[in-house]
């Protein structure tokens, strides 16, 4: 769980960073790749991620700027990554703007749950990653060069001079 806003906000920045290098590592070609035929396709988990900055915000009486879940999916990845940067930024401000550390603790209804503030907080990162991790999955089976998030990726590997682990 997220202890204080300081930690959230120093969580997200890194988070939200290694997001948009996925995002705009995306082509529009690569958006409809899907491991099976009934599968979520790569835009979809795009677009599932911002939709999701609104939704559990909104849940928790922040008004987030992100698309309605009633959009259609972007067919365009300088789309996607625009509304993620939108409502990623202002995901931060309302949070700076509304909630306070000793706010933390308090429960709030989430989805037929008591949930803490903070971990309301911890779980859109989280949420977030997790999506992102099939992501690149999606991402290798278009073609698409996934770029290091937590450290190098297969393809950069070679650039640092280095072979690939096995």
């Amino acid at each position: 769980m997220t202890h204080s806003l300081t930690e959230f906000f120093t969580d997200w920045k890194n988070e939200s960073s290694s997001t948009l290098k996925i995002f705009n590592a995306l082509t529009d070609a690569s958006l409809t790749q899907k491991v099976t035929p009934d599968g979520r396709s790569l835009g979809f988990l795009a677009w599932h991620i911002i939709l999701t900055l609104g939704e559990m915000a909104g849940q928790c009486g922040l008004t987030v700027e992100a698309p309605a879940e009633s959009k259609s999916i972007p067919n365009k990845a300088s789309e996607l990554t625009a509304a993620y940067k939108k409502a990623s930024a202002s995901l931060v401000s309302k949070v700076q703007s509304q909630w306070t550390d000793a706010m933390l603790n308090d429960e709030l209804d989430m989805y037929g749950e008591k949930w803490k503030r903070g971990a309301v907080l911890d779980s859109i990162i989280r949420h977030e990653i997790h999506h992102r991790a099939q992501m690149t999955v999606l991402m290798r089976q278009a073609g698409v060069k996934v770029p290091g998030v937590y450290g190098p990726a297969r393809e950069e590997w070679a650039k640092m001079g280095m072979k690939p682990m096995a």
